[in-house]
């Protein structure tokens, strides 16, 4: 099995990689997939620094932060890994990854804004757990969990 960890940075980003960790510590087996979406370069940015190869190296490199804290997590647990970050809409550029790695499933937080500005926004999570063609768990802040 191989699972997909969006991750953001977020407490609860990161709470889904210590479930996920947990899970292959009672004898899932499975492959991890670390994943970062970056948003699409804006047009001030462009504006700003008209090189493509500046911005993707901005755009890379704040990906790469964001990923540090999970990466210290599956380390620290001896959980083999492999990292993608992607720049695009996050729900649609998710769902991209899952099928170009081949993955199995999609473990990732949600932040719970609540459901009007879900929807009026939309929501990751929310957008993930429609277009997949894959099992979607959504791992919950602790607040909402107790709620």
């Amino acid at each position: 099995m191989k699972i997909l960890l969006p991750v953001d940075g977020s407490e609860v980003s990161l709470k889904a990689v210590r479930f996920a960790i947990e899970l292959i510590q009672k004898g899932l087996q499975a492959d991890v997939v670390l994943a970062n979406v970056q948003d699409p370069v804006s047009l001030y940015e462009m504006v700003m620094a008209p090189d493509p190869r500046v911005l993707e190296s901005v755009s890379d490199g704040a990906g790469a932060y964001l990923l540090e804290g999970a990466q210290a997590l599956l380390k620290q647990a001896g959980v083999v890994y492999e990292c993608e970050v992607a720049s695009g809409d996050p729900g649609h550029t998710i769902i991209d990854i899952v099928e170009r790695f081949g993955c199995d499933m999609v473990l990732m937080g949600s932040h719970g804004k609540g459901s009007l500005r879900s929807a009026l926004l939309g929501s990751v999570s929310q957008a993930v757990l429609h277009a997949a063609k894959v099992p979607v768990m959504i791992v919950k802040r602790d607040e909402e969990a107790s709620a």
